[in-house]
């Protein structure tokens, strides 16, 4: 039975009514899925109930219990016998919709994740609004050095998980990869690194990573590359990134006037329209 906090039908009918934004993203949109292709994650954001201006609107979960809503969450492996225990796989579908002021906060703290749909293809967008339109089009006012920041941590925190230094996942990932070591850590922590400087040196996101770099995290994917080589690598993107934050010309932050006054004319609009 499915006990998650996030995924209760009050939670569910809040997400459809007010999604803006959502779109595919994970490994298919940087290119970098494995050879069954993998599991389907998608990413939305969506506005909350025109009521919840005093506070956040609360929700029951399936468990019974009221929490805040800041999130919904649907992961169709959690149909199987275990619920939230089981792990998706391909053909599963992982979703996650942020109400948007929790999308706010994670994208004004530069979350790589967070702010990865602005940049997703076209082809790989599954709802947008004009709310969701007026977002992917002032995708700039993103990009900033708090953005790349929050990409040498993941990065950092990958690395360290792929070496064991933190978790005990690494080792049993490990114990099963033909390579040896964790490749879907080692590919997460190289993506972020490079995806962390193209937005440091451009200002934006290509998706899927552009070559060659997508033809080594590909590599690395497959196990061709020893884990030496890979944490050389890993080590060289994040000096090349640390670099990069001394001397970007990114401004520090995020237009935080802009994407504020973007949150609270969505909601009015929102609150007009029922």
């Amino acid at each position: 039975m499915i006990r998650h906090p996030h995924a209760g039908e009050q939670a569910r009918r809040i997400a459809e009514a007010g999604t803006v934004l959502r779109t595919r993203v994970g490994s298919a949109v940087h290119g970098t899925a494995g050879e069954d292709g993998g599991d389907r994650d998608e990413l939305g954001l969506c506005l909350e109930p025109a009521g919840s201006a005093a506070g956040p609107v609360l929700v029951r979960t399936p468990g019974g219990r009221e929490v805040p809503f800041e999130q919904y969450e649907l992961h169709t492996a959690w149909a199987r016998p275990r619920g939230s225990a089981e792990r998706s796989g391909a053909g599963d579908l992982d979703l996650v919709v942020y109400g948007a002021r929790k999308w706010t906060r994670l994208a004004l703290a530069g979350n790589p994740a967070a702010l990865l749909p602005l940049w997703v293809p076209q082809v790989h967008v599954v709802v947008c609004t004009a709310a969701g339109e007026e977002l992917r089009a002032n995708a700039s006012r993103f990009a900033s050095l708090q953005a790349g920041r929050a990409c040498l941590g993941q990065l950092r925190a990958q690395r360290d998980a792929l070496v064991g230094v933190r978790g005990h996942r690494a080792a049993a990932r490990a114990r099963r990869s033909p390579a040896g070591y964790d490749v879907a850590r080692a590919v997460h922590a190289l993506r972020l690194g490079v995806q962390g400087l193209q937005l440091l040196r451009t200002g934006r996101l290509t998706l899927p990573v552009p070559a060659p770099d997508l033809e080594d995290l590909r590599s690395v994917r497959r196990g061709r590359w020893p884990l030496g080589a890979v944490l050389e690598r890993v080590a060289g993107v994040e000096a090349d990134l640390v670099a990069e934050l001394r001397a970007g010309p990114l401004p520090p932050g995020a237009d935080r006037a802009w994407v504020l006054d973007w949150l609270e004319r969505s909601h009015r609009r929102a609150g007009a329209a029922g």
